[in-house]
């Protein structure tokens, strides 16, 4: 789903220059026509951007941007004529995060919405978890060894994912039949052997050491 514009603009014809390349840009898009609707929009649903044009009727631009912000650290685009540098001054004590004055260009529009956007939006936790040549991706079970994907079993990938989490601990074939497969699984301690014995071919990278007597591991690296 894309992230959600609101557009607070009483000219029902700039409304429409913003919100259709929006639209097509895959932004989800709300209009308000004054600053008490734009308010009110605010209150009833999550925006991830506000673009707020300052000459509004009813209550402007300015101070509709006091009152998110007693509220909301959302991201604030200031759209209007005033091009004065006391006008911008204003906007930025007001908090707001840019200022665009008109007549403007929709791909600047664009591209400062897009800019903003990256910067205000939180960064995703790695989700890579990298040992030597291989790779592993747990959110698309994807693993790689020299940048080549390597195709695994349901069983494989999590006996792997368990091993690169827990780096430097033996598990015992016990556990690994309790932790992957569960007490009630009837393969017992070959199935295990036999797993990781594909393991190892598939990757073929000897990142799985055998503990004698014991059971698995993968080597914390130095």
């Amino acid at each position: 789903m894309g992230k959600k514009i609101l557009i607070v603009e009483d000219e029902a014809a700039i409304r429409r220059i913003l919100a259709e390349p929006l639209v097509c840009a895959g932004y989800e898009v709300a209009e308000a026509s004054d600053g008490p609707e734009g308010l009110e929009a605010f209150r009833r649903q999550e925006f991830d951007l506000i673009l707020l044009d300052i000459l509004l009727p009813g209550l402007d631009g300015y101070a509709v941007c006091g009152r998110i912000r007693q509220k909301s650290q959302v991201p604030i685009i200031l759209l209007t004529a005033l091009d004065t540098e006391d006008a911008q001054i204003r906007g930025f004590d007001k908090l707001a995060d840019d200022y665009i004055t008109k007549p403007f260009s929709i791909k600047l529009v664009l591209k400062r919405v897009e800019a903003l956007l990256r910067r205000t939006s939180p960064e995703p936790a790695p989700d890579w978890i990298r040992c030597r040549e291989l790779t592993l991706s747990e959110t698309e079970r994807r693993v790689t060894v020299s940048g080549n994907e390597v195709a695994l079993t349901y069983l494989e990938f999590e006996i792997l994912l368990l091993l690169l989490k827990n780096r430097g601990r033996v598990f015992t074939r016990d556990e690994l039949l309790s932790l992957i497969w569960g007490y009630d699984f009837g393969g017992g301690e070959k199935g295990v052997n036999f797993h990781i014995m594909n393991l190892r071919r598939k990757l073929k990278a000897d990142l799985i050491e055998t503990v004698r007597g014991v059971g698995y591991k993968i080597a914390k690296e130095n």
